[in-house]
C-alpha cells in the first residue's frame, strides 16, 4: 500500500482456478492487480501431472512410442511421430519416401485441427460463440479425415518405427476425400476470416492486449506462432529433413499481441493447406513401412520437431530394446511462462486473453513434479 497524490494505491491478489469456465484445462492463475491492473501475475500448473515418462521407462520402444500420443490429445500424432523419429535417428534406419509423405499429411491435417481448436476456443474467452460454432463446424472436417487415415478422431497410431501403419495407406479415394476437404476448408476460413477482421467490436477487443516484445519473447525461449507473432522468422519445418521437399513460407506479423497470434494462426491455415496438397501432388508410390531393421543399444538420442505450438523435443537411450531416460519438452512450456509477462499492464478482465493467446496446453506440459520432504 502507498500514498500518492492523497491517494491509496492498493494491490490486491486475485486467484483464478484451478478450474475457470474459459480455460480447457485446470491450471492455478494469481493475479496482482492495482485498481483492476494486473501488476504482477503467476500462473501455476501440475494439476494434470501424469508420470508419463516414468511409465515409459523400461518399456519396449515401440510400446513406449505408442504410449507418447497419450501425452496430449490435441498434438497427440505430433508426440509419436517424434518419438518414433527419435528411434529412427539412433537406429540408422531409412523410411520409405512414401511413408515419410504420409507422415506430413498426417501432422498438416494436425495442424490445422490445432489451429482451428484455437480459433474456436478464443473465440469462446471472447464470448463470441458464433465465432466459435463456426470455427468448429470447420474443424469437423478435418476431423473426420484424420479418422479416415488412422481409424481414430484423436489419437490415430500412424507413426511406427520404419514407416506408417497399413491401415494409413492413401489410396484413390481417401486422396480425393483429402484435396475435396482441402478445397472446402480454405474456403470457410477464408469467410471466418472476412467476417472476423471486420468486427470493429471483435478486433478492438484484441488489439494491443497482451503484448510481448520480440526482445523479450526471444529472451523467455517463445517458440513457434506465438514467436512469429513477433516478427521472428523461426519454423523448424525449413530445416527438417523430412520436409526438405517442401516449399514452406514462414508467416510473421510484428505486434506481438492477442490480435497478432490469432491472424497468424488464420494466415498459418492456407499455407499448412498448401504443403499437404504439395504432398498429394508429388506422393511417390512404393511401401509404406521398413521393417528391415535392428535393435541395439544406443547413446542418449535427442529430436525436434515442428509442432502446432512451437518446437517439440523428445529424447531417450535404449538398452536391450528398452526406453530408458525419457525426456518430452513441448512448446507450452516456455510460451506459458512467457504469458505472465504478457498479462502485465493489462486490465484485469484480459488476463485470460493474455493467457490463452499462445494457445496453452497444460496437461501436455506436467512433464515433472517436485515433491519436497519438509520433515527433513
Amino acid at each position: 500500500m502507498s500514498k500518492e497524490n492523497n491517494f491509496e494505491t492498493i494491490e490486491t491478489e486475485v486467484s483464478l482456478g484451478t478450474v475457470h469456465p474459459a480455460a480447457l484445462e485446470p491450471y492455478r492463475l494469481r493475479l496482482f492487480v492495482e485498481d483492476e491492473i494486473i501488476r504482477d501475475a503467476e500462473i501455476t500448473i501440475g494439476v494434470n501431472h501424469r508420470g508419463i515418462e516414468r511409465i515409459m521407462e523400461g518399456l519396449p520402444v515401440e510400446k513406449a512410442n505408442a504410449l507418447t500420443e497419450k501425452v496430449c490429445g490435441i498434438c497427440s500424432n505430433a508426440h509419436i511421430w517424434n518419438s518414433v523419429l527419435t528411434a529412427e535417428k539412433g537406429l540408422e534406419i531409412d523410411v520409405p519416401p512414401r511413408a515419410n509423405y504420409i507422415r506430413i499429411i498426417m501432422e498438416e491435417l494436425e495442424r490445422l485441427h490445432s489451429h482451428l481448436l484455437y480459433l474456436g476456443h478464443g473465440s469462446e474467452v471472447l464470448a463470441h460463440e458464433t465465432f466459435a460454432m463456426r470455427a468448429f463446424s470447420i474443424r469437423e472436417t478435418v476431423m473426420e479425415l484424420l479418422r479416415m487415415i488412422g481409424g481414430n478422431r484423436v489419437q490415430y497410431g500412424a507413426s511406427i518405427i520404419g514407416g506408417v501403419r497399413p491401415r494409413c495407406e492413401l489410396d484413390e479415394n481417401r486422396i480425393q476425400k483429402i484435396v475435396e476437404g482441402m478445397d472446402f476448408i480454405e474456403t470457410k476460413v477464408a469467410e471466418f476470416a472476412d467476417r472476423f477482421v471486420s468486427d470493429p467490436i471483435v478486433m478492438n477487443r484484441i488489439t494491443g492486449v497482451g503484448k510481448i516484445s520480440q526482445k523479450d519473447a526471444l529472451r523467455l525461449e517463445v517458440t513457434g506462432p506465438t514467436l512469429r507473432a513477433t516478427g521472428v522468422s523461426q519454423d523448424l519445418r525449413t530445416t527438417m529433413k523430412e520436409y526438405e521437399d517442401f516449399d514452406i513460407n514462414v508467416i510473421t506479423l510484428s505486434d506481438g499481441d492477442v490480435k497478432d497470434n490469432i491472424l497468424l494462426r488464420v494466415l498459418e491455415i492456407p499455407e499448412t493447406i498448401n504443403i499437404i496438397r504439395q504432398a498429394i501432388k508429388n506422393l511417390p508410390k512404393g511401401p509404406i513401412v521398413n521393417r528391415s531393421w535392428n535393435i541395439f543399444d544406443t547413446d542418449t538420442i535427442h529430436n525436434y520437431i515442428e509442432v502446432p505450438r512451437g518446437r517439440l523435443y523428445h529424447s531417450y537411450r535404449l538398452e536391450d530394446g528398452r526406453v530408458r531416460g525419457a525426456i518430452i519438452r513441448t512448446p507450452s512450456m516456455s510460451n506459458i511462462g512467457a504469458m505472465q509477462l504478457a498479462c502485465i499492464g493489462n486490465h484485469i478482465t484480459d488476463a485470460q486473453l493474455c493467457i490463452v493467446q499462445c494457445d496453452p496446453c497444460f496437461t501436455c506440459t506436467d512433464r515433472a513434479i517436485e515433491v519436497m520432504d519438509y520433515n527433513k
